[in-house]
């Protein structure tokens, strides 16, 4: 499983062994038991990354292999492309939902997510190619 976190001063991009099912389920049950507001429901996140990393090939050819509309890649510009996922989105601000901070979770082929994290740590680290 994938797991972004999106806060105020940015996003984690992270795998995790635990089904989308087993993390929601745990996240529901701890929300009931602390009387926690919580919203789950289905959605997209997108990710940037930098058009100009080495595997981003490779990337495109592990998205055609997945299941369809769980993963899509778009050319922004010069410098980015989009990636799109399909999965669950979880938060408890229920005062802004289109910039709420909160958590999305969805399931890729574990040799995509792997992938996946690797190229956003690598655009996280010089997120631009102006800088080279």
């Amino acid at each position: 499983m994938l797991k972004v976190t999106f806060m105020e001063t940015g996003s984690l991009l992270e795998p995790l062994t635990q089904s989308p099912e087993e993390w929601i389920g745990v996240r529901v049950l701890l929300a009931m038991r602390t009387a926690q507001r919580l919203i789950v429901e289905s959605s997209t996140a997108t990710l940037l990354l930098r058009s100009d990393l080495a595997n981003l090939f490779l990337l495109e050819e592990l998205t055609h292999q997945e299941t369809e509309g769980a993963i899509a890649l778009c050319r922004c510009d010069a410098d980015y492309v989009e990636v799109s996922l399909r999965g669950t989105w979880i938060t408890s601000d229920v005062t802004n939902l289109a910039e709420a901070e909160g958590v999305f979770v969805t399931l890729l082929t574990p040799d995509l997510e792997s992938l996946l994290v690797e190229l956003w740590q690598i655009s996280q680290v010089c997120p631009s190619s102006l800088w080279r």
